[in-house]
């Protein structure tokens, strides 16, 4: 008999802290709120408390997402945490997400191919159900607490990083809900953008603190402005044909939420309008792995009629690195 993966709940966590792009003028000492709402289409972003971790976050969205499946946390048979800020180096935060959820019955592990870790952790669950019995119910949650490592007064971060988590449940059902996948990257472009700091390439001794400052996520090279534009388009084609369908089958499309105007582009060069997709970034900044599912709980709850049985759906990730993920879903709640 065939196992499908169908993703059957969404949740999310959004922390109270509010910082506006009127905040960042006074932060910054310079206007930037004209240039962030013409450019990215980001106005304000929410922060995580000081005495808040990403486990934290996770278990709050995760709660949601169990709960709206009408199950147990014991239930559950893995926990896959997609995040490039973790609680720490090791162990695994999904380990933490696990003991303070007392999921006590799942796996744990994580993902970090930074912003792209959820759609490619969705990918990988959606893998197991079709080919282990053991394994009927996973948490795929994305946490992202990158305001912990950003230099507030640096612009070319400030204005952009945001912290919350989103989750999904993916369970086995009799019909097919995960359709088509691909990953790519671009692995030339490793050194560009991340925290580098705190690593085997440069771990956080004092000395190193002294010369190159506490671990902080950092634009360090450049690489093309047009990344996304250039490679969403044909990486969604590709992704939509290998499901075996076409572009105006599609009833949804999730990009990673960092420029509401990069989504405007790709909308039009997939011949789609705006109607199709669904943007978070204005309210909530740019959530990295957690923006995607934190985006697709938000649709969902602000229109609950916006996804239907049988309703396509792709969801596309870029992440630093240059990591890429794509992939196809018939909703099937």
């Amino acid at each position: 008999m065939s196992r499908f993966a169908q993703i059957v709940s969404t949740g999310r966590y959004i922390p109270e802290k509010l910082v506006t792009n009127q905040d960042l003028n006074k932060i910054l000492g310079e206007d930037v709120d004209k240039w962030l709402v013409e450019n990215v289409g980001i106005r304000e972003r929410h922060v995580m408390a000081e005495t808040e971790t990403t486990s934290d976050m996770l278990v709050a969205a995760s709660r949601q997402a169990i709960e709206r499946a009408n199950i147990q946390a014991t239930d559950l048979d893995l926990i896959i945490v997609a995040t490039d800020t973790p609680d720490y180096l090791s162990p695994a935060t999904a380990s933490a997400v696990q003991s303070k959820l007392g999921a006590q019955n799942a796996g744990t592990y994580d993902v970090n191919c930074a912003c792209a870790a959820w759609v490619t952790a969705l990918d990988m669950a959606a893998r197991y159900i079709a080919t282990d019995s053991d394994f009927k119910r996973i948490l795929v949650a994305g946490g992202y607490g990158m305001t912990k490592f950003i230099d507030w007064h640096d612009k070319f971060t400030a204005t952009l990083f945001a912290d919350g988590a989103g989750a999904v449940i993916v369970q086995a059902g009799d019909e097919p809900g995960y359709l088509s996948g691909k990953l790519m990257a671009r692995g030339e472009y490793h050194d560009a953008l991340g925290i580098y700091t705190g690593g085997t390439y440069r771990p956080a001794t004092p000395e190193v603190i002294a010369e190159f400052g506490k671990p902080r996520v950092q634009f360090v090279k450049k690489f093309p402005k047009t990344f996304n534009s250039d490679n969403w388009p044909p990486l969604v084609r590709d992704v939509v044909a290998k499901a075996g369908l076409t572009l105006d089958d599609i009833s949804f499309f999730l990009f990673t939420q960092l420029n509401l105007r990069t989504i405007e582009y790709v909308m039009e060069n997939l011949g789609q309008p705006m109607s199709k997709t669904h943007w978070i970034m204005d309210k909530w900044g740019y959530l990295g792995s957690a923006c995607i599912p934190a985006a697709l709980d938000d649709a969902i709850v602000s229109n609950p009629a916006r996804l239907k049985p049988g309703d396509n759906v792709v969801f596309c990730a870029t992440g630093g690195g240059m990591a890429m993920a794509a992939s196809v879903w018939r909703w099937v709640k």
